[in-house]
Formats: C-alpha cells, structure tokens, sequence
C-alpha cells in the first residue's frame, strides 16, 4: 500500500474522482463517498494476489449477465473499490428471482474443476484463507485432493482436530467417487456463498459480495447457502430447481460439499467448529 495512504485518497486515485468522506464498516472495509453524491466500498488487503482475486472473480462472474455483482471501479495490488448497494429487506419474489440467477451462472459454466477466474492467481483466497486453484477434469478426486485433505492436514497438524477424529474424513475422501453422485459439468461458482455474501437489493436483486470465484461443483454453492442460514432459502432453492432440476438425493450431499467451509472454519477459527466439520462426514458417509 502507499504509505499513509487512506481509503478515501485510493479511492480518489482509483476512480479519479474527488472523495467528500468516508465511514469505516469493518477494519477492511470503509464506505467512501464521492463527489457527486455516488458511494462506493473500498477494501483494503495486503495478502498478495488477494485483491486480484476478488476483482477476477467478480468481473467473472459479472461477465455471465446472471446474478448481480457490483461493479468493480478501480483496483491496484492492496485497494479494491466497488459500487455501493443500497439494501433493502429480503422478500420472497426477490429469492425466487436470485435461486434462477443462481441456477443461470452455474451452467455459464467453467474450464474446468478448480479453474481460476480469468486473470486470477492460481494462489487465491476464501475469506482470509488460502484457497490453491489448480484445475483437474475430475470432481471427486480434485475435491478430496485440492479442497479437504490440505485443510485436514493443517487441522491436524495444529492439534485442532484429533488423528482418530481425521479419520471419518479420510474416509469420504476415499468414498467421494460413490458419495458424489451423479458427473456434472464445472459450473462457474460464487465458492464462499454464505448469508453475508448476499447482499438483498433495495431494488428487488441480490448482488454477490466477496466470491472465492472457481470451476466446481455446482452443489457446493447450494451447500453453503445452508451452512449459515440464509432468508427465504425454500423460495431460493425453488427458482433453482424451476431453473435447473437438482440430481436425484441432493440434499443427501450437503454435509459433503459442507466439509471444505467447515475445514477453512476449524484452521482459522478452531475447536468451535470440529463437531460441526465430524457431523458433516458422518452424514456424507450416511447419505
């Protein structure tokens, strides 16, 4: 980052517009109001090849003409600065709207299992995480390979999960070819959709925030719009299947696609979520 630089002055440099305040949301992030009345959010990371990874993503998943991002107004390596989006209250026509949005952006599809967004790094992110785009042509292998395992691994390793509990995920890690279901083609994923990546319009559409953009499964994004909760998720998943008819037994494979957040989740932030992450196998192994 510049030296002393504020995210009111990147933004100014970014956009190339006068900045009349600004109002910090997080430690990261900050509200930034510009001449003319327009707002927009400026994120600051430091970790590298972070913000280019957010941008690509974006500006991949916008490239689909499907669900809604906002638009990215100037980036460098440590700044990042998007439009604003003015929210409003959740509704069920909205949800109904975003689960078809959803269903179209996955079959806008991707290269490949574990591609990256166009001009994205191989080395990403999801959250503050390490997130390795490598692409395979083969789902349950690059998912137990690139996805599970190292986080276990590093779970492991920390003493945050136990060898003899590491166990019951190695073992959905050997059965992922039977427990996967039916081959889909790559789709072209959000990769962190949890509740506080959905923004609800104040016009009536979603925008997606902070994606972890990749080629994977599209269940996976289904998965993590479960793992915390998000408003009106029946009416969500109904425009889904409207769009775009789930495999048979699905809902049987949530605690798979569930067990890469939830290993993200057990490094980052560890013990509170081992039982979540041991629950989630055992029911991958049920289902």
């Amino acid at each position: 980052m510049i030296e002393n630089e504020t995210p009111g002055t990147a933004a100014a440099r970014l956009t190339g517009c006068a900045v009349t305040g600004e109002r910090p949301l997080t430690g990261a992030v900050t509200e930034v109001a510009l001449d003319g009345g327009q707002l927009v959010i400026v994120k600051g990371d430091s970790a590298p090849g972070a913000v280019r990874a957010e941008a690509a993503g974006l500006r991949w998943l916008a490239d689909a003409g499907t669900v809604r991002v906002p638009a990215v107004r100037g980036m460098d390596e440590h700044w990042l600065v998007t439009d604003h989006v003015r929210t409003g209250p959740p509704s069920a026509r909205a949800a109904v709207r975003f689960g078809r949005d959803l269903a179209a952006l996955h079959a806008s599809g991707a290269p490949a299992f574990g591609a990256p967004p166009p001009g994205g790094p191989t080395d990403a992110y999801i959250g503050l995480a390490p997130m390795r785009n490598v692409p395979a042509t083969d789902w349950p292998n690059w998912y137990a390979g690139q996805r599970v395992l190292p986080y276990l691994r590093r779970a492991v390793d920390a003493g945050t999960l136990r060898h003899t509990e590491a166990t019951v995920v190695e073992r959905v890690c050997e059965q992922l070819p039977r427990l996967a279901g039916p081959a889909e083609p790559s789709a072209r994923l959000h990769g962190d959709l949890w509740n506080g990546n959905v923004l609800w319009g104040a016009d009536g559409h979603v925008r997606l925030i902070d994606p972890a953009a990749h080629g994977g499964h599209r269940e996976t994004d289904l998965a993590m719009l479960h793992l915390f909760g998000c408003p009106h998720l029946p009416e969500v998943l109904d425009g889904y299947q409207e769009a775009a008819p789930l495999a048979p037994n699905w809902p049987d494979r949530i605690g798979l696609h569930q067990l890469f957040p939830l290993l993200v989740h057990v490094v980052l932030f560890g013990r509170g979520y081992a039982e979540q992450t041991l629950a989630a196998a055992r029911a991958a192994l049920a289902g």
